[in-house]
Parts: structure tokens; C-alpha cells; sequence
């Protein structure tokens, strides 16, 4: 579903993803744990068209569509906006929620569709309150009166909306009490039980790597290593720098 290809990303002189290449597979969860700074977040924003590449050779295809790199045998450099990718069925749910805290619950899920052509919402309304009940008893309130985990919710919410086929998380335990970590767990399970695809960077990575199918690792922006889930959880380096043992 996903590829990416030999991906360089700078900020300035800084480069924050070397040759970076992976890939998502219809159905899967993907994880891609690390440090603070290995360049997680930045790798979700460039597949989101939120950052753009530093070299023309790299790629990124998402269902056989480039949105970013030459196709084989071609002299032409794709390089699609965020709204076009949005379309095509990649939606990402930022660290930090960034809901509209003036807006009501309703008001926000509505934004999520916003760049859908068609829009007959009421079946996403109840995907989305099946999913999270509490949103639907709040659906009036100021997101910006929702507790964290509310927010969290409603950011994930949001993102259903646009329909997507790959759902990029990041970091979505971020801030939350364990009990509530617990529950978009499961939340995040069940999405994907749904249909979703979905790539999740996140930096608790026994959890990351107790959901995931499979998962990448990422030091100072370059993947290090890759494998099965269960297949890392077991790995010496990766207990002894990311799961504490």
C-alpha cells in the first residue's frame, strides 16, 4: 500500500532522514519506534506532503500512485500537496491532537471531511461514535473543554472522517494517564479490525510493538532495524534501549 524509497529529509543543514526506506502493506499495523529526535514524526509529515524530500531520487508510492519521485521510465517529478494526498486516503492524526478548541465536537469531525467530493456523512458520524461513545454525548461541548483523552479521541474521529485507507498516527499516548493509553490501544485495534491500515509512530514501544504487525526502528534518521513485531520485542538491542531491560 505504502513504499518509501531511499527518502533524505533536511531542516537547513540538518539532515533528519537519511535513505530512509520502508513499507505498509494492506491490513497491517505498521510501528516505527525510536528517540526522541530520530526523525519519527518527520517521516509521518513527509508522507503527509508536509515536508518534501531533499532528493529527487527518492520515492514515496502509495497505492501504485507517486506522491513524490519520478515513475520508472519517467521524466516527470510528482510532488502532490496535503489535500491531494488527503483525497487519495492518507490522513494523519498530529502529535499534540491539535483540535479546534473553539470549535464543538460535531464542528470538528465535520473539518475532517472537509476535502471529501462527496459527502453523505451520517454512516461516518456513527463509525466514528461506535468507535468512541464519548464523543457522541459531547458531540456539543467546546473541543477545548474535553479532557486529553477526549481530545485524542476526537483527533482520531476527525481523521475517520476523510474515509482514510492509511491512517498515520503519532504518538498517541502521548500525555494520557495508563488507564486511557489502555483504551485508544484497543480503540486503535479495532480500527484496524474495521479495514484501516495503519502506520503508528509512537515512543512507548512496548505497546507499539505488543499491536503491531511489524515494525521499523529508527536512530537519528536512518532505520536501523526491521522485522516482525514479535521479532524486535525479543531483540537484545532493542529491549536493552527501548524496553527497558
Amino acid at each position: 500500500m505504502l513504499r518509501l524509497e531511499n527518502i533524505d529529509v533536511s531542516y537547513g543543514r540538518i539532515r533528519a532522514l537519511q535513505s530512509v526506506s520502508l513499507q505498509v502493506k494492506e491490513g497491517e499495523i505498521v510501528a516505527l519506534i525510536g528517540a526522541n529526535g530520530a526523525g519519527k514524526s518527520t517521516t509521518l509529515r513527509t508522507i503527509s506532503g508536509l515536508l518534501k524530500p531533499a532528493n529527487k531520487e527518492g520515492r514515496i508510492v502509495f497505492n501504485r500512485k507517486h506522491i513524490f519521485g519520478s515513475p520508472p521510465n519517467s521524466s516527470r517529478t510528482a510532488s502532490l500537496k496535503p489535500h491531494t494526498i488527503v483525497q487519495l486516503g492518507v490522513s494523519q492524526v498530529p502529535e499534540g491532537r491539535r483540535v479546534f478548541p473553539k470549535m464543538s465536537v460535531h464542528e470538528n469531525l465535520l473539518m475532517g471531511a472537509h476535502s471529501r467530493k462527496e459527502k453523505p456523512l451520517q454512516e461516518d458520524y456513527e463509525r466514528v461514535f461506535h468507535h468512541f461513545p464519548r464523543l457522541k454525548e459531547r458531540r456539543k461541548q467546546l473541543a477545548g473543554t474535553l479532557s486529553g483523552g477526549e481530545q485524542q479521541m476526537l483527533a482520531i474521529g476527525r481523521s475517520l472522517m476523510s474515509q482514510p485507507k492509511l491512517l498515520l498516527l503519532d504518538e498517541p499516548s502521548m500525555g494520557l494517564a495508563p488507564l486511557l493509553v489502555e483504551e485508544i490501544f484497543h480503540i486503535i485495534e479495532d480500527i484496524n479490525s474495521s479495514g484501516t491500515t495503519i502506520m503508528l509512530v509512537e515512543q512507548n514501544a512496548h505497546l507499539a510493538l505488543e499491536i503491531s504487525d511489524r515494525a521499523y526502528v529508527l536512530e537519528t534518521g536512518r532505520i536501523v532495524l526491521e522485522g516482525s513485531s514479535q521479532e524486535l520485542a525479543k531483540n537484545p538491542e532493542v529491549r536493552r534501549a527501548y524496553l527497558g531491560d
